[in-house]
């Protein structure tokens, strides 16, 4: 049995069933995909890295720690799935990391990471959650801008 698959899928599982009650409301931001970059920030207010790293951190959340070991100590049991974010402000840029958040299917339709802010391939999503993003376009911009800030 492959216990890592397991336990990548759980934790998708566990994402996709948290979604944020913030994005109920909210109508979907249209954003333009160039050289699989979304260079356009989806809000008119700039993103916030402290709060991107608790979006990060919260495991009801954005939950990345599941997936991605980061520099972010206080917090045990970092997964290893994903690749690490330590530096990756210097490998991509603003409009590569809001792809990745928004849909990493994008770049990779194999990737196993969750479409943070697309609606349209989530599978064995409850009724209470479809056509919901799991995060808000201003949650998204507050996740780049901390992502922006992992410097090696």
């Amino acid at each position: 049995m492959n216990w890592k698959l397991l336990t990548v899928a759980a934790a998708a599982a566990a994402t996709l069933s948290a979604v944020a009650t913030t994005t109920e409301a909210e109508e979907l931001v249209a954003y333009e995909i160039v050289d699989f970059s979304i260079a356009e920030p989806l809000t008119s207010e700039p993103g916030d890295a402290e709060r991107g790293r608790a979006v990060v951190i919260n495991r009801q959340l954005g939950n990345c720690l599941s997936c991605h070991a980061m520099p972010i100590p206080e917090q045990a049991f970092h997964g290893e799935v994903g690749p690490p974010l330590d530096g990756v402000g210097d490998r991509l840029d603003e409009g590569q990391l809001r792809m990745q958040v928004v849909n990493s299917h994008e770049l990779n339709p194999y990737s196993m990471m969750p479409a943070f802010y697309d609606v349209g391939d989530k599978h064995r999503v409850s009724e209470q959650f479809e056509g919901k993003p799991i995060l808000s376009a201003q949650q998204v911009e507050d996740v780049v801008a901390y992502l922006t800030t992992l410097k090696e």
